[in-house]
């Protein structure tokens, strides 16, 4: 049988992460150093692999709760070679550091189980459409795999260039900087998008680091209903899209 299917073969590497292509990530596990995975990511493996649902603490519980904001995981461990990938989404493989990552729980793929995840608040008086004024803080020594919808952008904060994000559109970012999430109105009417430019929230970065932004402001998910109501039409509340789809990566 010949086909050009046949040129997807499987990328050799001696690699622990590796992208098999732009949509797939690639993990080879030597059954001592487990990896946590966004529940159902897995497409196919080889080798003595298990899963597992990975536990999580009363504080995480909680913390899901009340914010919304968390990882639903499973544990692979044994030794052999794991594929994830979800919705075709780009990924990208970054190493945490002391510095430490923010990210959006929607956009986290796989990561190393030595890396720490909790939930933070970002500085907001609103809840926001989309970002949402809670985060995930990556802490430790490892590797974490982050998905966004296209190829992104990667911009760079400095003390004397500070950056502006669309919160719809922004992905992670370095945890040292310091943040502000403000809409984008001087009107009273802070709930509503200004005028009719399309523009809403944004967070702006200080300090020196990256942000993370991603070709893609909420579009919505594969089979997404949204809400009813006019919360809805913003975006907003539980009735809104990202409400609607709080486990979904496009949300």
């Amino acid at each position: 049988m010949q086909s050009p299917l046949f040129a997807h073969n499987e990328q050799q590497t001696q690699e622990r992460y590796s992208l098999q292509n732009a949509q797939m990530l690639r993990v080879a596990l030597q059954g001592h150093d487990d990896v946590l995975a966004r529940n159902g990511t897995m497409v196919a493996y080889q080798g003595l692999v298990e899963f597992d649902a990975e536990y999580r603490t009363g504080n995480e519980v909680r913390a899901r709760a009340y914010t919304g904001e968390g990882l639903d995981l499973m544990r692979c461990h044994g030794q052999g070679t794991v594929y994830f990938a979800n919705l075709a989404q780009h990924i990208h493989v970054v190493d945490v550091e002391r510095d430490g990552l923010t990210v959006d729980s929607n956009y986290v793929l796989a990561m190393d189980s030595s890396l720490h995840h909790e939930v933070i608040a970002v500085d907001s008086q609103y809840g926001i459409s989309g970002s949402g004024k809670y985060q995930l803080n990556i802490s430790g020594h490892g590797k974490i795999a982050l998905m966004t919808s296209g190829a992104p952008l990667m911009m760079q904060v400095t003390p004397d260039k500070y950056v502006n994000c669309d919160a719809d559109a922004i992905v992670a970012w370095s945890t040292g900087l310091r943040v502000q999430m403000q809409a984008q109105t001087h009107s009273s009417g802070v709930w509503r998008r200004r005028g009719n430019t399309g523009e809403g929230w944004e967070l702006s970065f200080m300090g020196t680091g990256f942000a993370l932004v991603q070709p893609s402001e909420l579009l919505p998910p594969q089979n997404a209903v949204l809400g009813q109501g006019v919360a809805a039409q913003f975006g907003m509340g539980q009735q809104g899209a990202y409400g609607q789809n709080q486990g979904n990566v496009w949300s």
